[in-house]
């Protein structure tokens, strides 16, 4: 029986918890630590293991992840950090948090990314860091943005909050950054519940990712500027905030990282199916109704962004919703949040690529534990739709 016939709804994006995850989080209730104890060590050892890096360090959320970086990377007041507008609002309001400015720049149409040229023309004497999102899994070529990089004396963040188990060029997600950004949200790869990681192989990034999420405070001697009182001694250095995860949060991430390969896997096939029926919704007609997602061997597909005509996508994203599949959009551009326009003055026309996207785009569900039929389900309904307008 699938997701469906169980819950006669199927949403974008679910969880997939199993026995062994269960049994996990229970071992942990019945251990002696609940937070910040060993099974978060073994979950960031294990995570900086499987992406290969030297570090990984735990937050208690994707967007504590970004602000943490974005503190690491040395992001203060006036400093320009520039970002793609396709994106969620966690990473352009961690700029924000930091007293940045975040720089927008258009996404390419071939990757539905950050475009490096785009990117290049918004550099300037105050860009402090360079964040590519690789949207909804591609992981987008980072070559280009090292170089912009280099030559502007900026930190490269890579927000991956969506691309957890892709591959560039044969190397996991996390490794071509300085400092790379995980989530484990439920509709992500894998989950904590809520929560997020910081890749890195910098010591200097890793210390000071550890001190930010625990309120600035150190418990190691080494690293104390004054002489400790006493083996009780604790040194606030900085202002931090308390963004730790949890072992209870660890272990359910530890377990679900064992069947990372295969959650991915699964992703992979279903959207190859997509990709397979979608086309033939076009038909012979000169202007094709639906334009499915960029694809790279290494896609992560955390979701799967079908982008339709714009005519039809709100008519469409509501029936589909009344026959009771739980589409969604990802997402509003940033600029054209209220906020944003308010305080930056940004609006309408200002980032072409990033705004044809969002017009049509419409997140058709994905997650591993759906079965083919749920796919065939899908593009149905959206068949049935379409000739019914």
């Amino acid at each position: 029986m699938t997701l469906a016939e169980k819950q006669a709804f199927l949403p974008y994006g679910h969880q997939w918890i199993d026995d062994e995850d269960i049994a996990a989080v229970v071992a942990v209730l019945k251990g002696d630590w609940l937070t910040m104890g060993p099974t978060v060590d073994a979950f960031e050892n294990a995570l900086a293991e499987k992406v290969g890096t030297r570090y990984a360090v735990s937050f208690s959320s994707g967007t504590a992840a970004l602000h943490g970086a974005m503190y690491a990377a040395g992001v203060g007041h006036g400093d320009e950090v520039i970002v793609p507008p396709m994106t969620f609002a966690a990473t352009s309001n961690a700029v924000l948090y930091m007293g940045g400015i975040p720089r927008f720049a258009d996404i390419a149409p071939e990757t539905w990314c950050l475009d490096p040229e785009a990117a290049q023309k918004v550099v300037s004497g105050r860009t402090k860091a360079i964040v590519p999102v690789s949207f909804t899994g591609f992981p987008l070529p980072l070559e280009p943005f090292r170089a912009l990089a280099k030559h502007a004396g900026a930190v490269l963040i890579e927000d991956a909050c969506h691309s957890l188990g892709g591959e560039r060029e044969g190397r996991k997600v996390g490794r071509d950054a300085d400092m790379t950004v995980f989530s484990f949200h439920p509709v992500k790869h894998i989950t904590t519940g809520e929560g997020g990681m910081v890749v890195t192989d910098d010591d200097e990034f890793a210390r000071r990712l550890r001190l930010f999420r625990s309120h600035g405070i150190t418990k190691d001697p080494a690293q104390m500027r004054t002489v400790p009182h006493g083996p009780w001694y604790t040194e606030m250095q900085d202002l931090g905030y308390n963004y730790r995860l949890t072992d209870l949060g660890s272990a359910l991430g530890l377990s679900q990282l064992r069947r990372l390969d295969a959650f991915v896997s699964r992703r992979r096939e279903l959207a190859a199916l997509y990709d397979r029926l979608l086309p033939e919704l076009n038909g012979k007609t000169s202007a094709p109704v639906v334009e499915t997602p960029p694809t790279h061997p290494g896609h992560a597909y955390h979701l799967y962004a079908a982008n339709f005509e714009p005519a039809v996508r709100k008519h469409l994203f509501e029936e589909l919703r009344k026959a009771g599949i739980g589409v969604q959009v990802h997402y509003l551009p940033v600029h054209l949040h209220r906020y944003y326009r308010e305080r930056f003055g940004w609006k309408e026309g200002d980032f072409p690529v990033a705004e044809r996207l969002y017009g049509g785009e419409i997140s058709l569900p994905l997650f591993p534990s759906m079965e083919n039929d749920d796919v065939s389900r899908v593009v149905g309904e959206i068949r049935r739709i379409l000739e019914n307008m």
